[in-house]
């Protein structure tokens, strides 16, 4: 049976009833009704980013379950990101070459600021879905880099259950020397499918997992896998230069919680689960809706084609208690995990089978594409600027990290000049205000 340390020590602590002279105020006098548990690092609780105690005997639980170097974060994917970014600068000596897909979270954008590294963009496919990568072209970008440093990065699955064909991709990196990083915020889930994939099982060097997404554990709860053990020992290191020097052991009792759970049955478990799951989409497929994305664990319906927008889906979903992960003008989406129950799956069901489908929207997503770079990430993210309204910004450089819709798939992208493109993008997602270099 496999054991959870973190927690262990954390609940024999606050059994002792002990005078807390330490961080955090609470005392562990019950306001929400966690704080007995929630302590800092005193001495034997171990230290997350010096850890050689409980947090290094769970984390060595979770790197034997995931079959790779595992490192926890207290700060989600979003401080996973950010160490990978680093790890491959270091890899890079400094001089590194960055190729990316389009789709990718904030946290890569501010990353690559942060840490001034070059970015290459790949052309986005015609849908907003990440499958959508061109082999052919990212073989020809690393044809121009070879002999150089470059790492590409990539998001799967995306928001809108998009999956990249990640062991193809790792083959064509390979073949370059390139470092392959994955987002895999939405997809902790995948190591656990009758065949794994997950993105390092498939051939990546690094990615990120959200737990906290797919998995039993709260919210923050992520994972930092790597697989080369010298990158890996410098992953702490990473992890720390972003990170807070006060994590939650509340995240980090959850985190080592899931280990035996994850480890006994969670396997068969969800393999049942993404069975039935199934049968939901095909209902609602005969129910007219158009179900798109091959995350087993997403619902993601494009809304126009039943003739609703997504929110107004939403709205009556929400008439029926059942909230939605995501909803714009185009899409929704619904997450769900092993721990949704079968009456959630039926009143799903009976909520869509109540919406009467109408005749198509044809109203066409703006094309968005990559806009001209003026200056690089960094100087425009610490470039003076001025907020201005979005109708007024044509030729601009935009200077916030980026304007995601949907979902981290950037419009623009700080440092780019605001086209026409961008333009129409804004007033159809309802953006109103831009951030931008002052003249």
């Amino acid at each position: 049976m496999m054991n959870t340390p973190i927690c262990d020590f954390v609940e024999h602590y606050a059994s002792k009833n002990a005078v807390r002279a330490h961080m955090p105020g609470h005392k562990g006098n019950s306001f929400l009704g966690c704080e007995a548990l929630d302590i800092t690092e005193i001495n034997g609780a171990d230290s997350l980013f010096e850890a050689e105690g409980v947090i290094a005997e769970s984390e060595k639980n979770a790197s034997g379950i995931f079959g790779c170097n595992s490192f926890y974060s207290a700060e989600g994917a979003s401080l996973c990101i950010r160490a990978m970014l680093y790890l491959a600068k270091l890899w890079g000596k400094n001089d590194l070459k960055i190729i990316a897909a389009r789709n990718c979270h904030k946290s890569f954008i501010s990353g690559i600021a942060l840490l001034d590294i070059d970015i290459d963009w790949l052309t986005p496919a015609g849908s907003y879905l990440s499958n959508g990568i061109d082999l052919a072209e990212l073989e020809a970008k690393l044809l121009e880099n070879a002999g150089k440093k470059v790492a590409v990065y990539i998001t799967s699955p995306d928001y809108l259950g998009g999956m990249a064909d990640i062991r193809a991709i790792s083959e064509i990196c390979k073949k370059y020397n390139a470092l392959l990083l994955v987002d895999n915020a939405h997809g902790a889930y995948l190591k656990f499918l009758e065949n794994s994939l997950h993105p390092i099982d498939l051939g990546a060097d690094m990615c990120c997992d959200s737990a906290h997404k797919t998995l039993p554990v709260v919210t923050g709860g992520a994972y930092l896998q790597v697989k080369d053990n010298l990158l890996a020992k410098k992953a702490k290191d990473a992890l720390n230069l972003f990170a807070s020097s006060s994590p939650s052991y509340l995240i980090l009792q959850s985190l080592d919680k899931a280990n035996p759970y994850l480890h006994n049955g969670f396997k068969s478990k969800l393999a049942k689960f993404t069975a039935r799951l199934d049968k939901t989409k095909e209902k609602l497929c005969k129910l007219g809706f158009s179900v798109i994305g091959t995350d087993k664990l997403k619902i993601v319906i494009e809304a126009k084609k039943s003739g609703y927008f997504g929110y107004e889906l939403a709205e009556i979903l929400e008439n029926s208690n059942i909230y939605c992960e995501f909803a714009d003008k185009d899409y929704l989406v619904l997450m769900l995990t092993p721990e949704n129950v079968e009456r959630d799956l039926v009143a799903l069901e009976n909520a869509f089978g109540n919406i009467e489908i109408k005749p198509e929207i044809c109203e066409h997503m703006p094309k968005v594409g990559i806009c001209e770079r003026a200056v690089s990430p960094r100087d425009a993210i610490f470039a003076e600027s001025e907020i201005i309204n979005a109708k007024e910004s044509l030729g601009r450089i935009f200077a916030g990290a980026n304007i995601a819709c949907p979902p981290a798939v950037p419009i623009v992208v700080c440092g780019e000049v605001i086209n026409e493109n961008a333009l129409n993008a804004f007033e159809y997602y309802g953006i109103e205000k831009v951030c931008v270099i002052k003249q």
